[in-house]
């Protein structure tokens, strides 16, 4: 790899490890420039490159909130648990299903989820504890923790979209505090997916220990940014991430 191609992929880790520390979704920017700047490396190298690169900024981002934010035991052990083993199960299947016929299905979903946060406005705004009962919570455990996880070890970019909606449309959490949990839901669904592409031989150790350096360094600054600024800020820049996930995806699809 060529020296200036390098420096741009290691920028392109700080930005991704601020996008995944503020809603999620760094791989978004971090798979695509690998793709570029490794054009002949296999897809499930890539992924699990990025993995590796991915798990370090998301733990960081994740001790940053847990300084401030206090975290829902009750929520974020049992969503966790299953997190890392609905990704272990995707990432065994990333290398031989194509991802294809999903794409469409999971544009809809996007779509879905921003209009839902476009046309309400109050959620995520503040915590709505109510809506916390014995069935809302089973229902978010089982589709934060196996669905998402399970997409995080196939596909990857958005998890934390859908980890941050899944806990604040069904269970009421407010955009900061679902956040900070999805951060650690997130660590153990890199987890399950990196061991996995690791048994296989699907992983540069050395580039990706240079790209957790960098998304260490961004998701420190994504994580106070989203604390100082608050649920508002948060909602924005998950509207952005989704509209960029769903341009992303409509180009791989259609063009």
């Amino acid at each position: 790899m060529e020296p200036e191609v390098l420096g741009l992929l290691l920028l392109v880790g700080v930005a991704a490890g601020w996008v995944d520390a503020v809603v999620g979704g760094g791989g978004l920017l971090l798979l695509p420039a690998l793709m570029v700047a490794a054009p002949t490396t296999p897809l499930a190298t890539l992924l699990g490159t990025n993995k590796l690169g991915a798990i370090f900024g998301t733990a960081s981002a994740a001790l940053a909130y847990a300084r401030k934010v206090p975290l829902d035991r009750a929520v974020v052990v049992p969503t966790a648990t299953l997190a890392l083993l609905g990704a272990g199960g995707g990432a065994a299947l990333a290398t031989a299903l194509t991802t294809d016929v999903l794409k469409p299905v999971i544009m809809v979903v996007l779509a879905g989820v921003a209009l839902l946060v476009y046309l309400r406005p109050a959620m995520g705004a503040v915590s709505a504890p109510e809506l916390r009962t014995r069935n809302r919570m089973l229902a978010a455990v089982a589709l934060a923790g196996l669905g998402v996880g399970f997409y995080d070890g196939l596909i990857g970019p958005g998890t934390g979209v859908f980890l941050i909606i899944s806990l604040t449309a069904v269970l009421g959490m407010d955009f900061v505090s679902a956040s900070a949990a999805a951060k650690i839901v997130n660590v153990c669904t890199n987890l399950g997916a990196l061991v996995v592409f690791a048994i296989g031989g699907h992983v540069d150790w050395i580039l990706g220990l240079g790209l957790a350096l960098c998304t260490i360094l961004g998701a420190q600054i994504g994580a106070r940014m989203a604390l100082r600024r608050g649920s508002g800020f948060v909602r924005a820049v998950l509207l952005v991430v989704i509209a960029a996930l769903l341009i992303r995806m409509g180009w791989d699809t259609f063009s």
